[in-house]
């Protein structure tokens, strides 16, 4: 019983942390480069030049970005997405 919950648990696991599917405001995210619908997701700080000057870009936000699995074309969201598998 234990093997079979640690198989399913590095299952999952696996399936989380690999490439996914995603909705933004509800609609399903494919890449508009090759149509594929998987991606990976990260962040990535959107700079300013004032904050920069002064040494302060931890203050900037962030962008959502999903990279797409099969092209590697970036995409970039303001708000969140939502992984949907």
């Amino acid at each position: 019983m234990a093997k079979g919950f640690f198989q399913l648990f590095a299952k999952n696991m696996k399936k989380s942390f690999g490439p996914g599917q995603y909705q933004a405001n509800g609609i399903q995210v494919t890449c508009i480069h090759c149509q594929y619908d998987r991606f990976e997701q990260g962040q990535a700080q959107l700079n300013t030049a004032l904050a920069t000057f002064f040494n302060f870009d931890f203050a900037n936000r962030s962008a959502m970005i999903l990279t797409c699995h099969r092209c590697g074309y970036i995409h970039w969201f303001g708000k969140k997405v939502r992984r949907i598998d």
